[in-house]
C-alpha cells in the first residue's frame, strides 16, 4: 500500500528527532537535579544545584556578561542589518556584487571568522589597529584638550605623543576614553559584537527580500500625499518590515544566548580578560567537560533556556501589538 511506504520514509527523521534532540532534552532536565560526573551513576540530589547556581559568582558574571553581549549585539545586528537592507533596496548599479559582498560574511566558518578576527583585532600588528594609527595621531591634541576641558589634562611628558589604539581582546572595559592612559577603549566585549555584526548579511538579505514585496501602489500613495523619504520609511515600509524584524529579533536573540565558538576561540576557552567575555554556554561547557559536574551544567543550561523562552515570550507579546500583518491586524 503506497501510504504505509510513504510513511516509512518518514520513520529515520522521527527516530532522529527522538534519539538525538528530545531524548537529549528530556534527559537534560532529569540530570539537573542529580549530580552527574559521566563517569559514574547520578545521584539524586534534589533542587541543590539550582541552588548552588544562585550563589555562584561566577555563573552570576557569566549570566551578566551574556545579557550585556545581548543587549548590544541585538540591536546592533538588527539596525545594521536593516541599513544594509535599504542601501541594497536603492536601484543603483552593481546591486548583485554588493549583495553578494553582505552576504559572503555569514558564509565564512565560525573557527576561520574567529580566527581572522583576531587578526584583524590584534592591538599590535592588527588592521583595524594600523588603520586607527593615522586617525589617532590627529585627533591627540583634540583628545587633549577634552581631557583638559573635562579636569582630566594628560601630564606634560605625555603631550605632544599620539594616543595609543585600543586593546580589544585583551581589555575587559567596554567603550570609552581613557584620558589617564591616552588610550581609545574598545575592550573585548564591543570586540564580539563587531564581530557578530559583520555577520549580518543573511539577515540583510531576508529584509531585503521583504522590502522588494512592499506592494508598489504604497509607495505612489505615499507619493501623491507629499510623504518624504522618512515618512515612507516610517509609514509604508517599516509596517511592512514589522513581521520580518520581529522574526529577525526572536533569531538574535536565541543565537545570542547561545554564543560560544567565537569567545571560546578568540579568548583560548578562557572568558578573559578577567571573565570579561565569560558567557553562560562557556561556564556549560567547563562544567560539563572540564569539571565533570553534568549535573550541574545541565541545569545552567536549564536557567539559559528558560531566559531564552522568557524573552522569546516578551517578543512575540510585544509583537502583537506592534507588528503588522498584510490583510490582517
Amino acid at each position: 500500500m503506497p501510504v504505509p511506504r510513504a510513511r516509512a520514509f518518514v520513520v529515520p527523521w522521527i527516530l532522529g528527532l527522538l534519539v538525538f534532540t528530545l531524548y537529549p532534552f528530556a534527559a537534560s532536565f532529569g540530570y539537573s537535579f542529580t549530580d552527574y560526573s559521566v563517569l559514574r551513576a547520578p545521584e539524586y540530589v534534589g533542587g541543590s544545584n539550582y541552588a548552588e547556581l544562585a550563589s555562584d559568582a561566577i555563573f552570576q558574571r557569566a549570566l551578566l556578561n551574556t545579557l550585556v553581549y545581548a543587549m548590544l549585539s541585538i540591536p546592533a545586528g538588527v539596525l545594521v542589518a536593516l541599513g544594509f537592507a535599504k542601501a541594497l533596496h536603492a536601484p543603483v548599479r552593481g546591486t548583485s556584487f554588493y549583495r553578494a559582498a553582505i552576504y559572503v560574511p555569514h558564509l565564512v566558518p565560525t573557527v576561520a571568522s574567529a580566527i581572522l578576527w583576531m587578526w584583524l583585532l590584534n592591538p599590535g600588528n592588527g588592521l583595524v589597529a594600523t588603520l586607527l594609527r593615522p586617525v589617532l595621531d590627529a585627533a591627540s591634541p583634540f583628545l587633549d584638550a577634552l581631557g583638559g576641558w573635562l579636569g582630566q589634562a594628560p601630564p606634560p611628558e605625555a603631550r605632544g605623543t599620539s594616543w595609543k589604539t585600543p586593546s580589544f581582546m585583551q581589555d575587559g572595559r567596554l567603550l570609552g576614553l581613557d584620558f589617564k592612559e591616552r588610550q581609545l577603549v574598545f575592550g573585548a566585549m564591543p570586540s564580539l559584537v563587531l564581530l557578530s555584526v559583520w555577520g549580518v548579511g543573511q539577515m540583510a538579505i531576508v529584509y531585503l527580500a521583504k522590502l522588494q514585496d512592499v506592494p508598489r501602489e504604497l509607495y505612489e500613495a505615499a507619493r501623491i500625499d507629499g510623504a518624504g523619504g522618512w515618512a515612507v520609511f516610517r509609514h509604508v515600509e517599516l509596517p511592512q518590515l514589522s513581521p520580518v524584524i520581529l522574526f529577525n529579533v526572536v533569531m538574535a536573540i536565541i543565537g545570542a544566548f547561545q554564543l560560544f565558538a567565537e569567545p571560546y576561540i578568540m579568548t583560548g576557552g578562557q572568558g578573559g580578560p578577567d571573565y570579561a567575555t565569560y558567557l553562560v554556554p562557556m561556564f556549560i561547557y567547563d562544567n560539563a567537560f572540564d569539571y565533570h559536574r553534568m549535573g550541574y551544567a545541565c541545569a545552567a543550561s536549564w536557567i539559559l533556556f528558560g531566559l531564552i523562552a522568557l524573552l522569546t515570550l516578551v517578543a512575540f507579546r510585544v509583537g502583537q501589538r506592534r507588528v503588522h500583518y498584510a490583510g490582517g491586524g
